[in-house]
């Protein structure tokens, strides 16, 4: 066993200075936020369902194709659960409609 006598470190202290310019904390207290929907700019629509609708008619009058059908039915499939039931007073979305060619 060794009769060394150890390094008293016990009233040792740090500081820390820094050549770096110091900057002041950034004010944020005007600083406000706002939240718009996107459906507009992407082009989201609704239509509510009337007597006599089809997925086929809605997407002719309001996509240009009556085979638009499936991308309002894939759109809305936590609404319709079969394209062939569709029932006046059911809003749904509509996709975009596609680019011209």
């Amino acid at each position: 066993m060794s009769t060394e006598k150890k390094a008293d470190f016990s009233g040792v202290t740090a500081g820390v200075d820094s050549t770096a310019p110091q900057v002041e904390k950034a004010d944020f207290s005007g600083v406000t936020a706002r939240v718009d929907s996107t459906a507009e700019i992407v082009g989201e629509q609704t239509y509510t369902i009337e007597k006599g609708d089809t997925l086929s008619k809605i997407a002719k009058e309001h996509l240009g194709s009556a085979n638009a059908w499936k991308q309002i039915f894939e759109a809305n499939r936590d609404t319709i659960e079969d394209p062939d039931r569709i029932f006046p007073g059911q809003v749904i979305k509509l996709p975009p409609k596609p680019a011209e060619a």
